[in-house]
């Protein structure tokens, strides 16, 4: 009882470490794109703004046309969130619950694809996606991630647990497997579904390497990539530190609202998940 009592405040000093560590380089991010040049540039560092400004957004909107790659960004990330949610839970409903021919070794190539790094697919995808002449275009950024291995793997995992007792009846009521699928097990099957759309909107969101190579058009830019295009040009990201942290800023505020929105579900999710 005593080694309890001593350890559940060694755990919670330990954790609070780890999210001071995680979350400080957010918070100077975060602080930095409200403070004025002076202070960006004080030694030793401020951390507090001694007077908040906007100033930093306001620049970052006359050098870079935002509300395009902000359009761009949501575009591509909302496509490729939908398509995961409806193609992942197809076949993640498929390889639970139907019965056919080759099924486990569906599933097993689909375990193989989890193992494959992403890197290596960047390259047959560029070749693919310029003989398809889809470089510079909304489905050139969207097509490659529309499904992805870790999404079915997910959404079949969380579908074994829907009772085969209730497809059955619903199948001696005469419902077809589409309506099964749509009407009866996708609502169930809701927390599994906020946590790959968290998943998978994240990952879209902040993706940088695809884009960048995917885009030469700067009209196709997404944020992350006019980001940093913009911070590897000396003529306009000279003694913007300012700038690039608000646009930062900017980048990780979508993120932060979805998961606000669906963490009751993510955690749901997540831990059913990973039961079965």
């Amino acid at each position: 009882m005593s080694a309890l009592r001593l350890k559940k405040p060694t755990a919670y000093v330990v954790l609070g470490l780890g999210l001071v560590l995680m979350a400080a380089p957010f918070a100077w991010m975060a602080l930095s794109a409200f403070k004025t040049k002076p202070e960006l540039a004080a030694s030793p560092p401020v951390w507090i703004p001694t007077e908040w400004t906007l100033a930093n957004f306001r620049e970052l909107l006359e050098l870079l046309d935002l509300p395009r790659y902000f359009l761009n960004s949501t575009i591509v990330a909302a496509l490729v969130t939908l398509s995961n949610l409806l193609f992942c839970s197809m076949l993640g409903y498929a390889l639970a619950k139907l019965n056919f021919a080759g099924r486990n070794k569906l599933f097993g190539l689909v375990l193989g694809a989890l193992m494959v790094p992403g890197n290596l697919m960047l390259l047959p995808l560029f070749v693919l996606m310029s003989k398809m002449q889809l470089i510079d275009s909304y489905a050139g950024l969207v097509l490659p991630f529309a499904a992805g291995a870790f999404g079915v793997f997910l959404m079949r995992q969380f579908m074994l647990s829907v009772p085969d007792e209730l497809l059955e009846a619903a199948r001696l009521d005469g419902a077809g497997e589409w309506y099964i699928f749509w009407r009866i097990v996708m609502p169930l099957v809701k927390p599994a579904l906020a946590t790959l759309a968290i998943l998978t909107f994240l990952q879209s969101w902040n993706n940088f390497v695809w884009p960048l190579i995917a885009t030469n058009d700067p009209d196709k830019y997404t944020l992350p990539v006019a980001l940093a295009t913009f911070a590897t040009d000396p003529n306009r990201a000279n003694g913007a530190n300012g700038v690039l942290m608000a646009g930062s800023f900017l980048v990780v505020l979508p993120v932060l609202l979805v998961f606000a929105v669906l963490q009751r579900y993510f955690t749901q999710g997540i831990a059913t998940a990973g039961l079965k």
